[in-house]
């Protein structure tokens, strides 16, 4: 995957880029290259430029001083419908308008950079690498219902997860979905546990196996999966009141292994549960 880098050309920007960028890059498996360290002949360095960005799989963009050239730059790579990454150390560089895009404030350190910017090009990477991919999945429908005894608080969740093919090719074969969790919770599908393990992904702690619902899917295709959870959210101890309603809140991760490759795709769970009112 190959980032092109958009920073002034300034001495005082040489150990941001190779210390920061350039190896934190490398180290998420990002080419990641300046103008100024590529050999070319014929175009002249904008032409070269333009070329990079329209090459390139995103942007990373240093605005800090708030370079016209960059700012020009970062609106062509936003004209071709390019992902750009903002960078800076100081927050008022970036203009109010650009304030949503992603961004990492990195102040005066180059390790403050490095540990930010390793987080949010593996965001980035997943994403692209989640777009190019032919099998998309998304968590289209959520339901809750609070179960509550004398002594316990439970929640009971079913997540809907929409398995889509939007590309004009067959996606290929899906061996396998591990659904990615905290602790304490059960799943289970069409009726039967879905059985589970120890995470291999560093901040989750649950990996649970989910039965594909298809082998493959056709171009245009559609499939869902719905999985019912279980967790125990709270215990009454003396003097303790449970609540009425819980609010189940965090990240989560879906992993489809498939013929070829492995695709992850990020999951965010924001769920409300409490009793039914009669």
């Amino acid at each position: 995957m190959f980032a092109f880098v958009l920073m002034p050309f300034d001495q005082k920007f040489d150990d941001i880029y190779k210390l920061g960028i350039k190896e934190t890059a490398e180290k998420v498996g990002i080419a990641a290259e300046r103008v100024d360290e590529q050999i070319f002949h014929k175009e002249n360095i904008l032409e070269r430029i333009y070329n990079q960005i329209s090459a390139a799989d995103f942007v990373i963009a240093d605005v800090t001083g708030r370079n016209p050239n960059v700012f020009y730059e970062i609106g062509y790579a936003h004209g071709k419908g390019k992902t750009c990454l903002l960078l800076t150390s100081n927050v008022d560089d970036i203009p109010f308008d650009l304030k949503h895009h992603r961004h990492v404030i990195y102040g005066n350190s180059i390790q403050n950079l490095r540990h930010e910017l390793e987080r949010e090009l593996t965001w980035i990477k997943t994403e692209i690498a989640n777009r190019l991919s032919v099998i998309s999945v998304e968590l289209s429908r959520t339901e809750g219902l609070l179960e509550k005894t004398d002594y316990t608080a439970i929640g009971n969740v079913d997540l809907f997860f929409d398995l889509n093919n939007r590309t004009n090719a067959p996606s290929p074969d899906i061996e396998a979905i591990y659904f990615y969790t905290g602790t304490g919770w059960k799943f289970s599908q069409d009726g039967q546990e879905c059985l589970s393990t120890s995470s291999d992904v560093g901040d989750m702690k649950l990996r649970h196996f989910v039965k594909p619902p298809v082998r493959r899917l056709n171009p245009g295709g559609w499939a869902q999966v719905k999985l019912s959870g279980r967790k125990y959210l709270e215990f009454a101890s003396k003097g303790k009141v449970l609540k009425d309603k819980y609010k189940l809140s965090g990240r989560s991760l879906i992993r489809v292994t498939a013929s070829d490759g492995d695709f992850e795709y990020p999951i965010e769970i924001d769920i409300e549960v409490e009793e039914f009112p009669f």
